[in-house]
């Protein structure tokens, strides 16, 4: 292996600074006319579910027939609940008794329907869908010189 040493007896560095002068060149394009053509797309999906609840805060109660008679009172006595959930305060009333009814002649024809539909929650509809939404923007520009 061979090496080198080298050694630098003197130097001197001149730097000699002159003022430049600023000239503005003009931009002078080389095309006479053109056009640019812009195309995005955007697409958005919403995903919701709709929920809805229908509560009965009453009672419905009906009796119907015939050949048949009431025994007792026809007015059915009746009781108030209330519950708190979060806090919202529901009251309904619901139907503590009902009147009896019989038979007026044992053996004979009769019709007797009795319907009874207490507080709570009647119906619950729940509606799940997805929406997407596409947007498209087509963007041409024309320029000339």
């Amino acid at each position: 292996m061979v090496m080198k040493q080298i050694t630098v007896v003197g130097a001197v560095a001149l730097i000699v600074s002159a003022p430049l002068s600023a000239t503005a060149v003009p931009v002078v394009p080389n095309f006479t006319q053109g056009s640019m053509t812009s195309h995005t797309e955007t697409t958005q999906k919403i995903t919701e579910t709709i929920n809805s609840m229908d509560y009965n805060t009453g009672y419905q109660y009906s009796i119907t027939g015939s050949g048949i008679s009431a025994s007792g009172s026809l007015s059915p006595s009746t009781s108030s609940s209330s519950s708190n959930i979060n806090g919202v305060t529901s009251t309904w009333t619901g139907l503590n008794t009902r009147p009896n009814f019989v038979q007026t002649t044992p053996g004979a024809a009769f019709q007797y329907t009795e319907t009874y539909m207490g507080p709570g929650l009647s119906n619950q509809t729940i509606i799940q869908r997805t929406t997407e939404i596409k947007s498209v923007t087509d963007t041409t520009s024309i320029f000339s010189q």
